[in-house]
């Protein structure tokens, strides 16, 4: 029987739960055209979030075109203008003539090699003289626009771990560039979105940066105990088991909330039941899903400088002003400074997220094996 729970992959369908408020704003967003930004500590389902609501606005206007980029695999802009006219070409064309068709109309200056991907769907597979490109890249980047005005489409461009062009050559540079191109854009609009919280947050929220105030911004929010339960006791009904209610919240408890932890815990907890999940159940897939982790959690921790694991042991005891001297002498944490210092480097290595101020774990789980683990000696 297959699994009913789904982590580590794209949610769709019945694996996909709650987020209707943001599905329908998003929904509304790409719709209209208005360029968004969404931001969220990884593993909160932003991938799952996108894709649901690039359906439905598809179903809903079928002028609307969208198209998926991801890059995770991208270092440099080379790499960003090849994948962009490829995705935007194949999301628009409808087969190979008119794919092949569209490269050589709306490309003057750049003459990109064409071939035929032998991945799934005959995607069209396009490369560019890198020093042709660098010279000229307006074409690439009003690509989108210049191809729905053409052919009367509104496309929306969603691009996933859009933080790494802050790792280009120049980055700031290629900021502006792409900046300068796409607000003009009247037919076309972007997602941007990834899964590194603290970089986004620089490239969008920094007033000095190309991108501030670029597009709305969708922050993430903690799906809810009740809807997390209440899809727990779907998903086991639909496979002919139960959970009961206090299980069901156990779950959404044990992993703080979080959409892809929450997915696993439920799935390893489903797998120990036979016809009922009771709260045993669930405490022993922890149990499991904490040893499971605890060679990477093992390997996280030994990254970490001495003072960076005071700070976090003084944080997971729930201190509170961890700057007073009292607690810096507590837990053997050598000044302010270091404190400050520990708390920008964790929120940089994603081990922390910081909301407004308050500073908590990504990983509920690696908190959850410091505490009982690593600092209860």
């Amino acid at each position: 029987m297959e699994t009913p729970f789904v982590f580590g992959k794209v949610a769709t369908e019945k694996n996909f739960t709650d987020r209707e408020k943001e599905t329908a704003e998003l929904v509304q967003q790409f719709t209209s055209l208005i360029n968004t930004i969404i931001i969220s500590p990884r593993r909160w389902g932003k991938s799952s979030l996108v894709n649901k609501a690039a359906a439905a606005a598809m179903a809903q206007d079928d002028r609307l075109r969208i198209c998926h980029i991801d890059l995770f695999n991208v270092r440099d802009e080379g790499g960003f203008y090849t994948l962009l006219a490829q995705k935007v070409i194949a999301a628009t064309a409808t087969k190979w003539e008119e794919a092949v068709g569209d490269v050589k109309k709306f490309f003057s200056r750049l003459v990109p090699k064409i071939a035929l991907s032998a991945m799934p769907g005959n995607e069209i597979s396009l490369d560019f003289d890198w020093e042709e490109v660098r010279h000229n890249p307006d074409e690439v980047l009003d690509l989108a626009e210049k191809i729905a005005e053409e052919k009367g489409l509104k496309i929306v461009v969603c691009i996933d771990e859009f933080q790494n062009i802050s790792e280009f050559a120049d980055s700031v540079g290629f900021q502006k560039r792409l900046r300068a191109h796409w607000q003009r854009h009247r037919h076309a609009a972007y997602c941007l979105y990834g899964s590194k919280r603290h970089m986004m947050m620089e490239v969008f929220t920094d007033a000095s940066m190309p991108f501030y105030k670029f597009g709305t911004l969708i922050f993430l929010e903690k799906i809810g105990t009740p809807q997390l339960t209440a899809f727990f006791k779907s998903r086991f009904a639909d496979t002919g088991k139960s959970i009961d209610d206090t299980a069901a919240r156990l779950i959404a408890e044990l992993t703080d909330n979080h959409p892809y932890y929450a997915q696993q815990l439920a799935q390893l907890s489903w797998l120990r039941t036979r016809d009922r999940c009771s709260e045993e159940i669930v405490r022993e897939a922890h149990a499991a899903l904490v040893e499971q982790l605890s060679l990477l959690f093992v390997t996280i921790t030994e990254t970490l400088t001495t003072q960076q694991l005071y700070y976090l042991k003084a944080l997971i005891a729930g201190e509170k002003a961890i700057h007073s001297t009292a607690v810096m002498n507590r837990y053997r944490i050598s000044s302010a400074t270091s404190v400050a210092r520990s708390k920008a480097a964790l929120i940089e290595c994603d081990v922390l997220d910081n909301k407004g101020g308050a500073v908590s774990f990504q990983d509920p789980i690696y908190a959850y094996w410091l505490k009982t683990q690593y600092f209860a000696g």
